[in-house]
């Protein structure tokens, strides 16, 4: 890389590190952008990108492997560090030039606290087997409450721990358990042929990165089944849609023999987002479901998904469950989220039910 190209990019990515940003876009005709808070900030000030500096950009990053794959696949996955901070990076083509996506991702794995995520979640690392799915959209910390998870279980307990994600994101060191973390591409094909090789590599704990094929999925929950635990994700806003999306994709045919696997393994559902929190920063709002035989029966029995959402408001005292509704009216009784922020968030019938449960949690 022409040197003024490589100064360029990485001090790109000691303004994003300073500014605390989560995101960077790199792109054609644009100065780089950041995303603080869940906002895109143009970095006006900084010159706009072009087709040179930008194919600069992409050969500082890339392996000569990952070039030659690059130019025939024309968008690749990666990670990279620089300083104490990593980098998941996506380059893909458009109009013609490069475009690089970088995610920061802290070097400190951060706890519970930290994230001030609920509490009930570390229930969640105390469970033998069984499958346990983080759900969202991009952008949503998904990985990061994975991370969480795994590094609670990895501190507290002797397990064997493997993890398959494209590309590797958090760094887990080995302490009361041994984590082995695989690559896709670089340590293995796909997610399917390495969930399928967990198999024969006497794990305890599985963490899927995406679950995004059939193979894939069939496999984890055959894990789960057969003694393992196993978290996930998919790119899912809600619990109901969570489990119709894993049905959805077997064939008709498959489909209640999946639904009667799924309803046996599944443990817990969490579907979450990451909200403007008063004072700055970002806080997550989780709904969570933790499975009980009468949900094991709504989901064997293939009934209206709103029926979860009845039994996860009946039991949240119970089990600490939550519905999306209680997950938002808790965040703004705790002062982290402004009112506004929590109705941006619902349909305009749910209103009601929010402010009914404001005033419940209030007055207790």
């Amino acid at each position: 890389m022409i040197k003024i190209y490589k100064d360029r990019f990485y001090g790109i990515l000691d303004i994003a590190i300073r500014a605390g940003a989560s995101d960077i876009h790199l792109t054609n005709k644009l100065p780089p952008t950041l995303r603080v808070d869940g906002e895109l900030r143009r970095l006006s000030k900084l010159e706009e990108n072009n087709p040179e500096s930008l194919e600069g950009f992409v050969e500082e990053m890339l392996t000569e492997e990952e070039f030659e794959k690059y130019k025939k696949e024309h968008e690749i996955d990666l990670s990279m560090s620089y300083g104490s901070v990593r980098f998941r990076i996506h380059i893909y083509r458009q109009s013609n030039s490069d475009c690089i996506v970088l995610r920061t991702i802290p070097q400190d794995i951060p706890n519970f606290g930290d994230m001030n995520l609920p509490p009930i979640l570390k229930k969640f690392t105390n469970m033998k087997n069984g499958l346990v799915l983080i759900t969202g959209v991009t952008g949503s910390g998904k990985s990061t409450t994975l991370a969480a998870i795994i590094d609670e279980i990895n501190r507290t307990q002797s397990k064997n721990i493997i993890t398959v994600e494209d590309p590797l994101e958090f760094i887990h060191e080995h302490k009361k358990s041994i984590v082995n973390q695989r690559e896709i591409g670089s340590d293995v094909n796909s997610f399917s042929r390495a969930v399928r090789a967990a198999m024969r590599e006497d794990p305890d704990i599985l963490l899927v990165g995406e679950m995004r094929d059939l193979e894939t999925i069939q496999n984890a929950i055959t894990m789960a089944e057969t003694g393992h635990l196993v978290f996930g994700t998919l790119h899912t806003k809600s619990v109901g849609e969570t489990v119709d999306r894993i049905i959805d994709v077997f064939p008709a045919d498959q489909q209640e023999q999946i639904r009667i696997q799924l309803a046996n393994s599944l443990e817990g559902i969490v579907c979450q987002d990451l909200l403007p929190k008063i004072g700055g920063g970002r806080v997550p709002q989780c709904e969570i479901m933790i499975a009980n035989d009468a949900i094991r029966s709504i989901i064997r029995e293939n009934q209206n998904p709103n029926a979860i959402v009845d039994q996860m408001q009946t039991n949240s005292k119970k089990l600490g469950m939550q519905t999306k509704t209680q997950a938002l009216a808790r965040l703004v009784v705790d002062g982290l989220i402004e009112r506004e922020t929590a109705m941006k968030n619902l349909k305009e019938e749910e209103y009601d039910a929010l402010k009914r449960t404001i005033v419940a949690l209030s007055n207790k």
